[in-house]
């Protein structure tokens, strides 16, 4: 591995997701061979995958068409191209809705990704170092990083493109249930659902994505106990259009200045979308497309009331869940299943083996039932990202790095660059994906995430190249 001696340029990516394995990508096909050395710190077997495309459930499926997915903002039907071109979906006939749409299983996106970066690798432009890192260090001019492999690698630009924090459970939960054999405070992690028999009661603590993924997967696994989902809202994640349909209205003729005037232009669109016999979804489509000059219209007050107030909201619209998956909480829900409350976690004690849970309901009363197993789906805790990561946390206490004043990762300016303790940007070291979502506003799902990495990479090349 080259030690960041002579006169080109070493740039370091912590993070092979999608995000830091696209930005990569972008970069290395930027710049001429040998103009900078690119390594991607990843101890995943290929780059691309990341935590969301890295899993092996057959329940797990994309959330946004295929149409709609591809490594190349200017290439929308890239992945459709691959998925072609590779047969991908032949042993996998409930891909294909009845629209022509594709669903495909979420790991098919990590294999077109890892596909499309994996010969930049095998030519040496995309170095992948397939270690953990456990230390960064700031030096005069470089940035030191130390890694599980026992390698130090010294770069001259540093991007930090590492996947959001695992949930945070409900204060009292993790005490009370630590050590509980089908306690998953995690269910990210490899065979997190694999202790749950098929008759268990679940509860599951959250109404996201993540949640239905679990009943898409308990469901396919043969599981036919009672499940509850619970969340302090009860907003249970939405579908997609019964039809395609395109962006309706225009968020960016008279941009909103608060969260209020935000929320009210929206529902305007929807009810004048409705009038023309046209759904929500396209609405919503069309303010996702102008996400960050929304976002950065916005003053920073405003931006925290849209959090505090308007976020689970807009999730529950914005991150819909496919077809499949929609197709499994309907199921649940008709056959008596599963039951969607809104409810918070008031206190939970252990029985032996059985749980017993009390909740308590938005309308003020109290619920106590009884589970065999409990699954937190909070959703990341943005909060503790700096404390989720030894590295992390001894650049914030040397100085480089702070919260997002929103609460919604890490603190960045327009440029990418992070802003560290004494207000200034650092122009060498970037944050790069849904980590700068509180600068950007919109960088949790595709095409967004993409289009970010493509942003991060020309912001790379342009230092590069002033470098020079």
């Amino acid at each position: 591995m080259n030690s960041g001696g002579g006169l080109y340029k070493v740039v370091a990516i912590i993070g092979g997701g999608v995000s830091g394995a696209g930005a990569a990508y972008h970069l290395a096909q930027a710049l001429a061979p040998g103009q900078a050395d690119i390594t991607v710190f990843e101890p995943r077997e290929e780059l691309g995958r990341g935590l969301a495309y890295d899993t092996t459930d057959a329940a797990h499926r994309i959330n946004v068409p295929a149409a709609r997915m591809s490594l190349f903002p200017d290439r929308p039907e890239d992945f459709l191209d691959w998925i072609a071109a590779t047969d991908g979906v032949a042993d996998d006939p409930r891909a294909v809705r009845s629209d022509g749409s594709l669903f495909p299983k979420r790991s098919l996106f990590g294999a077109y990704v890892a596909a499309r970066v994996q010969p930049l690798v095998d030519e040496g432009r995309i170095i992948h170092r397939r270690a953990s890192v456990t230390g960064v260090e700031k030096t005069s001019d470089k940035w030191v990083i130390s890694d599980s492999a026992g390698a130090e690698t010294r770069a001259d630009y540093l991007v930090i493109a590492t996947t959001h924090p695992a949930p945070s459970a409900p204060r009292g939960l993790q005490a009370a249930l630590a050590g509980h054999p089908r306690y998953v405070a995690d269910p990210t992690a490899a065979g997190a659902l694999d202790a749950i028999r098929p008759d268990d009661r679940v509860l599951i603590v959250g109404n996201g994505l993540t949640a239905a993924d679990i009943v898409a997967s308990l469901s396919l696994a043969g599981h036919h106990g009672e499940i509850v989902s619970a969340s302090r809202r009860g907003l249970r994640s939405r579908g997609h259009a019964a039809v395609a349909q395109e962006p309706f209205g225009d968020s960016t003729a008279q941009p909103a200045k608060t969260a209020s005037q935000l929320l009210k232009s929206i529902r305007r669109a929807i009810d004048e979308a409705g009038r023309a016999g046209i759904s929500w979804h396209a609405v919503i489509d069309e303010v996702r497309g102008h996400g960050r000059q929304i976002w950065q219209g916005l003053a920073l007050a405003e931006r925290q009331r849209i959090v505090r107030h308007l976020r689970p909201f807009w999730d529950v619209h914005r991150f819909r869940i496919a077809p499949q998956v929609e197709e499994a909480l309907d199921q649940a829900i008709r056959e008596g299943r599963l039951s969607v409350l809104a409810a918070s976690v008031r206190d939970a004690e252990r029985d032996g083996e059985e749980i017993g849970v009390t909740l308590r309901l938005r309308n003020g009363s109290t619920l106590a039932k009884t589970f065999d197993a409990v699954v937190v789906t909070t959703g990341p805790a943005h909060g503790g990202i700096l404390q989720s990561q030894l590295w992390l946390s001894e650049l914030a206490e040397a100085g480089w790095l702070e919260l997002d004043p929103t609460g919604l990762g890490i603190a960045c300016n327009d440029r990418c660059e992070a802003i560290g303790r004494a207000g200034d940007a650092e122009p060498s070291l970037l944050i790069g994906g849904p980590l700068a979502r509180g600068t950007f506003g919109e960088l949790m799902g595709l095409p967004q995430v993409t289009e970010h990495s493509v942003f991060v990479a020309a912001e790379l090349q342009r230092k590069l190249l002033q470098a020079d």
